[in-house]
């Protein structure tokens, strides 16, 4: 066996015990709430608000994340996770920040349509929204920004996001100019930092169940109003 091929016989072992146990790591393991999708209200608004409240009370890890989904001009695929910045439930709207300039920030410029996802495990569970994505303006992305502590905001100074970065020392570099200027100018805000929001078109509540009969409450908006049902696991 030539060397190439032992590397590859090694790696292919190494995938499958990797992926055995991936298997066995526990999934669901709960206890879960309970959920009725007949008891859910008309509108996927306040279902979430009821969920975020319920998660944010036991103590979930982090309910605020979500992983945003873009697509650019060429229709290629991106997902990040970043923080929930606003809640419009009686609109069913939710907010997001980043610079414009960023990689999300090009894709909505071209392709103003976006996928929000929570995933809950504490809870066994998953929010899915789709939609169009509009910027909130000037002074809303004012607020934002300075609604955030010294340090998120000398971040978001010390560079632009997502482009090569040469090394640590040139971070730090770059971090130290930025608290200095954050110190020195509390009001500043970057000309490109963007609050988005994104007008849920299509919404889907999933609760796990440790016997796979999972359930899946769909939302689409219609008009002034909402359609509902339910989907198999």
């Amino acid at each position: 066996m030539s060397g190439g091929d032992s590397t590859r016989g090694a790696a292919a072992r190494d995938d499958e015990a990797l992926l055995a146990r991936v298997r066995a790591a526990p999934v669901l393991a709960g206890p879960l709430p309970e959920f009725d999708p007949g008891a859910a209200p008309d509108a996927p608004g306040p279902l979430f608000a009821q969920w975020l409240d319920r998660a944010l009370t036991e103590a979930v890890p982090e309910p605020q994340l979500m992983t945003l989904s873009t697509a650019g001009a060429d229709g290629a695929p991106s997902a990040r996770v970043l923080m929930l910045r606003g809640i419009d439930t009686a609109d069913c709207g939710y907010d997001f920040a980043t610079d414009s300039r960023s990689p999300k920030g090009r894709d909505l410029a071209a392709n103003p349509r976006a996928a929000l996802t929570w995933y809950w495990p504490a809870h066994g569970r998953q929010i899915r929204m789709a939609g169009p994505v509009t910027v909130l303006g000037e002074d809303a992305s004012r607020r934002d920004f300075l609604g955030r502590g010294e340090t998120s905001r000398a971040a978001a100074f010390a560079g632009l996001t997502s482009a090569p970065l040469a090394g640590r020392e040139e971070y730090d570099r770059a971090l130290r100019a930025a608290r200095e200027l954050v110190a020195a100018e509390p009001e500043r805000v970057p000309a490109t930092h963007t609050l988005y929001r994104l007008r849920t078109w299509q919404a889907e509540f999933w609760q796990g169940d440790p016997a796979r009969f999972h359930l899946r409450l769909r939302y689409e908006r219609t008009g002034d109003g909402w359609i509902r049902d339910l989907l198999w696991p």
